[in-house]
């Protein structure tokens, strides 16, 4: 999966992911206090792997080896938005280098820290490629980071820590590159033998999703607006909403988190859509990845993927988390069934379809979902920098070809914090998605009788 992360990427569609953190100046921190934490950071100019790693190709393959001529000023910018300093004109600012490749000559990396934002805050935008982490690791790396303790100070950087763990990235040496082959060569017979099975198993859920909704195919997404070719223009936009809101839905309708959050982001596309004039009479499948990780480790990626069925052609709230409910559940007990390879194969062979269509564009029309819907979950604590507090922590992922929108969430101290990214000529005014968010908790809780 890291080496596909690689082959994927092109000038439209960068396969990088980041966070932006956003922080309050420490009491009785002066005007020059970003500036003084921006030397200080300069001074971790010898990061620790992955951070001084950088790509070469040998066997045929990627992998990775350490820069000898690592450069901090390329990788560390710090910088100032342009006055007023509203979170518009952050947001926009993320917009933009969030559009930009990372430097293949160089470790798969940048951290940009941000000054003059209004209120006395500041922020930290770090983006990584998706081959060296994933979600669940990233989130683990940036945590390290920070620390409950407001008094803490000399803190390092996400870069200038050492790893606990070796994780399942990319070899760093031919030796690695052997024995992973060999590896491979293993377990080859094990995988191999999962797949007539798996076939069979998604064969017979594309003929039971023709009866039953709560199946959902590999061929079952609509063709819609969201799935169009992108440019490499992104928008990003982010907001803030009650944890204790939506578990309060949850416990009215005996569902999960999560079945909540999706049903949200059905009633969010359905309504943007109707503003669109664009809204299909098939419901939006989301692809929701689903982490495998049973170890410490932060390098590579260790993900499987479950289609959900987001009910955006039911008009009515509680009829859509439901059917959300049901798809879920579905697809939650089909996997439990699974060993962890069969997991991963049977992954694979669902997602053929797109990523066949990702890398080649010759099959349009193969399509297994339209939108990516990613929870990441994150720390329940006030967190701080060297004294400063953690204000709020909004993930910012991935657009790729034919598939212009990605939702991601994490949850920090009470809040579930979204970071919707698109791409801004495919998707006009998208953050209007972020009203319909809002509204689509408010008519949940009409439909629970809260309100």
């Amino acid at each position: 999966m890291d080496q596909l992360f690689l082959y994927l990427e092109k000038r439209q569609q960068p396969m990088h992911v980041a966070g932006l953190q956003l922080f309050s100046f420490p009491e009785g921190a002066g005007p020059k206090y970003v500036s003084e934490l921006a030397r200080s950071i300069r001074e971790y100019s010898s990061p620790e792997p992955p951070f001084n790693q950088r790509l070469t190709r040998r066997f045929g393959q990627y992998q990775w080896m350490e820069d000898q001529q690592f450069d901090m000023d390329h990788h560390f910018r710090h910088e100032a938005l342009p006055k007023p300093g509203r979170i518009r004109e952050l947001l926009s600012l993320v917009s933009a280098e969030h559009s930009n490749l990372l430097d293949r000559e160089r470790p798969l990396w940048e951290a940009h820290l941000i000054e003059g934002i209004r209120g006395r805050q500041f922020a930290l935008y770090t983006k990584v490629h998706h081959s060296v982490v994933d979600g669940i690791s990233a989130m683990r790396m940036g945590m390290r980071a920070l620390s409950p303790d407001p008094e803490e100070r000399d803190l390092p950087p996400v870069w200038a820590y050492k790893p606990k763990k070796r994780g399942r990235g990319l070899p760093s040496n031919p030796v690695d590159a052997v024995s992973s082959l060999a590896r491979l060569t293993t377990g080859a017979s094990r995988q191999i033998a999962t797949v007539p099975a798996l076939a069979r198993e998604i064969y017979s859920v594309t003929q039971k999703a023709k009866d039953d909704p709560n199946f959902v195919s590999i061929f079952q997404a609509p063709d819609t607006i969201l799935n169009q070719c992108i440019t490499g223009s992104r928008r990003f936009a982010a907001q803030s909403y009650s944890l204790d809101r939506l578990k309060r839905l949850s416990g009215a309708f005996n569902c999960t988190l999560n079945d909540v959050v999706l049903s949200m982001c059905g009633h969010a596309l359905r309504e943007y859509l109707i503003s669109q004039n664009a809204l299909p009479d098939r419901p939006l499948i989301a692809m929701v990845p689903m982490s495998l990780r049973k170890d410490d480790s932060a390098g590579g990626n260790q993900i499987a993927m479950i289609l959900a069925n987001l009910g955006t052609h039911i008009c009515d709230p509680a009829n859509r988390l439901r059917v959300v409910q049901a798809s879920v559940r579905e697809a939650k007990k089909r996997f439990s069934q699974m060993s962890p390879e069969e997991i991963l194969n049977f992954t694979a062979l669902s997602m053929a379809p797109t990523g066949l269509n990702l890398l080649t564009g010759l099959a349009p029309k193969w399509r297994a979902f339209n939108v990516i819907i990613s929870n990441v979950p994150g720390p329940r604590e006030p967190l701080y920098w060297n004294g400063a507090r953690l204000e709020g922590m909004y993930p910012v992922s991935i657009v790729l070809d034919r598939i212009a929108l990605n939702m991601t969430l994490t949850s920090y101290r009470g809040q579930i914090e979204f970071g919707l990214i698109a791409c801004r000529r495919t998707l006009p005014s998208m953050q209007r998605l972020l009203d319909y968010l809002e509204q689509s908790i408010r008519e949940l809780e009409i439909a629970a009788g809260f309100k």
